[in-house]
């Protein structure tokens, strides 16, 4: 598949539900209102659709929320589209998640061909991880990061840069990945949804963020890739992978091969724009055929670049869709 601008697009991200047991205060707001069950993507036709995506060229596909583990027979999911990777029809299945079920969830997505996953968390330090999820316990995470180790799956930590707020936690983090052999992403804020902060009080670029590690250490760019937009550095002698996702200091969007299906059935072609196909109705009204006429009219839509910087310093409307929706 090809969009107007002649980008290869082969990776689908899944927001297979809008819910999340944690409260994240970049993410959503402290009291959210959730879409109707009626609303959401059947896990049926979740599967059918990816399937049908598959045979257009997607080669990777990652699962995402809110928290997708917390919808209910997930393990469905995991398992048929886990079926594709084992045929080669699919290059890769991954899952970003909070981790907090993990433990209950690693064995089974090993099974399943799940070989890497993201987990989102921004400190180490527990009162303050339990201050940015609004209550949740980061222990609980750290159990289901050594559960999915076990079980045989590279963990990568996502961590979002919050100004004044998780920069002295960098250090700990990093050390705690390279101890661990993780990869480590640091992830620049996204204005996406009102969420009851300030957006420019807490944006600082990865750059800066990362600074104290580049005060101690080595950190020199290498050429390791993954599927998503990230860039990575060696930080040595650490022995650490490190990744910037910098969607406003650092624009990534000439290489994006990315398409999302949200919860509720639309695809949008990125992140950062309202532009979007409304898969739900036409599946549901027409068949599951109806996907590839709209998939067409999805790649010509998708525009050249976001516009989160506009959006950031107030000469665009902030998007009033949040994280959870769209997906991570």
């Amino acid at each position: 598949m090809l969009d107007g601008f002649g980008r290869k697009i082969d990776y689908l991200r899944i927001s297979v539900t809008d819910r999340c047991n944690f409260r994240c205060q970049y993410c959503m707001s402290e009291k959210m209102t959730f879409m109707p069950k009626s609303e959401l993507l059947t896990l049926e036709e979740i599967t059918l659709i990816a399937e049908r995506f598959i045979g257009h060229g997607v080669k990777k596909i990652r699962l995402t929320g809110g928290e997708p583990l917390v919808r209910r027979d997930m393990s469905d999911v995991i398992q048929r589209l886990g079926r594709k990777v084992k045929s080669g029809e699919l290059e890769e299945l991954t899952l970003t998640t909070n981790g907090s079920l993990l433990e209950e969830y690693a064995d089974h997505l090993a099974e399943h061909n799940v070989r890497r996953i993201n987990v989102s968390m921004d400190t180490l330090d527990p009162d303050k991880f339990a201050e940015i999820t609004r209550g949740a316990d980061v222990h609980q995470v750290l159990s289901g990061i050594s559960a999915a180790r076990q079980a045989g799956i590279s963990v990568k930590i996502n961590m979002v840069a919050l100004r004044d707020f998780n920069q002295d936690a960098l250090m700990p983090m990093a050390e705690y990945c390279a101890k661990n052999g993780h990869d480590l992403t640091v992830i620049e804020t996204m204005p996406l949804g009102d969420v009851g902060a300030d957006r420019k009080l807490e944006h600082i670029s990865a750059e800066e963020f990362i600074a104290p590690l580049s005060d101690q250490y080595s950190v020199s760019p290498i050429g390791h890739k993954s599927a998503g937009p990230a860039r990575y550095m060696a930080v040595e002698p650490l022995g650490l992978r490190l990744g910037m996702i910098t969607p406003l200091s650092n624009n990534f969007c000439d290489n994006c091969n990315r398409l999302r299906l949200t919860t509720d059935g639309k695809i949008f072609m990125c992140l950062g724009h309202n532009a979007h196909v409304d898969l739900r109705a036409a599946v549901r009204n027409e068949g599951i055929e109806a996907v590839d006429r709209l998939l067409q009219k999805a790649l010509k839509l998708k525009p050249l670049r976001h516009d989160f910087n506009a959006q950031l310093d107030g000469s665009a409307e902030i998007l009033e869709r949040h994280m959870n929706v769209t997906g991570g």
